[in-house]
């Protein structure tokens, strides 16, 4: 039987909570395929605040999503990268990408529309 998603209580959405977060989709994305630092990430992802993204870092780090290593020199320094879980996730995250992209401009004249439909109501 295939659980149902919309009750709370399924752990299939708060995986899907996970993955529809706007930060962690953007953080996900953004390590694909390679290591970060946290001000390289910061850098990468415009307009997330430094707490925002250390909290999201935290977040999937205990799912099991991102990897933390730390390498014991001075100053200290961390990087960021996809667990294999965490890369299992990428070409599903290209693909919403890819179709974001395709479709913005069609989004976008709806958006336009019903804006102008609101100011003219």
């Amino acid at each position: 039987m295939e659980p149902n998603v919309f009750d709370p209580e399924c752990g299939s959405r708060a995986v899907l909570d996970l993955v529809a977060d706007k930060w962690s989709a953007l953080v996900l994305y953004a390590l694909r395929g390679r290591a970060l630092r946290h001000a390289e990430l910061k850098r990468a992802i415009g307009g997330i605040s430094q707490k925002m993204l250390t909290q999201t870092l935290r977040s999937l780090e205990a799912d099991g999503i991102v990897r933390r290593v730390s390498f014991p020199v001075v100053p200290p320094h961390v990087e960021y990268s996809l667990t294999p879980l965490g890369a299992s996730l990428s070409p599903l995250l290209t693909e919403v990408c890819r179709w974001a992209e395709e479709h913005l401009g069609e989004i976008q004249e709806s958006r336009d529309r019903a804006g102008a439909g609101a100011a003219a109501g």
